[in-house]
């Protein structure tokens, strides 16, 4: 009797990356100690990690693709809004209504995050990075 094989994942990939953002509050912006992440086997998303004095950081995943075409013009849905801004940066608009939080960014620099995911894992492949088999295992039982 044969036994099936499920394919092998490429090696895992990691990239993370300290950024500045500023919290834009009425009257004034505060900067905020983030980072970028990306784990190729989580594929289509990215993770801004917002390292708060005193707090577990606060981690927000966002669709990268997303991402790319918010900073050309404004995209999201639900609880995350990206939109371009006229000073070269990006803002992102994060929570649901009445409690969300305005972000603004280095467009480039988190663009360029961006494309280094589009390296590691190329659009059109992230399903082969994927690891299904906790799941099928889970539903198994």
């Amino acid at each position: 009797m044969s036994q099936c094989h499920a394919p092998s994942l490429p090696s895992p990939r990691v990239l993370t990356q300290p950024m500045a953002m500023d919290l834009l509050g009425p009257d004034t912006a505060v900067r905020i100690d983030t980072s970028a992440g990306y784990h190729s086997r989580d594929p289509h998303a990215l993770s801004i990690a917002f390292h708060l004095l005193g707090e577990e950081s606060v981690v927000w995943r966002l669709d990268r693709e997303m991402v790319l075409a918010g900073s050309l013009r404004p995209t999201g849905e639900g609880e995350v809004h990206l939109a371009p801004a006229p000073d070269g940066k990006l803002l992102l608009r994060l929570g649901a209504a009445g409690h969300r939080a305005t972000i603004r960014c280095d467009r480039e620099e988190l663009a360029r995050f961006v494309r280094d995911t589009f390296v590691l894992v190329p659009q059109g492949t992230e399903e082969r990075h994927i690891d299904w088999r906790p799941l099928l295992d889970s539903l198994r039982r």
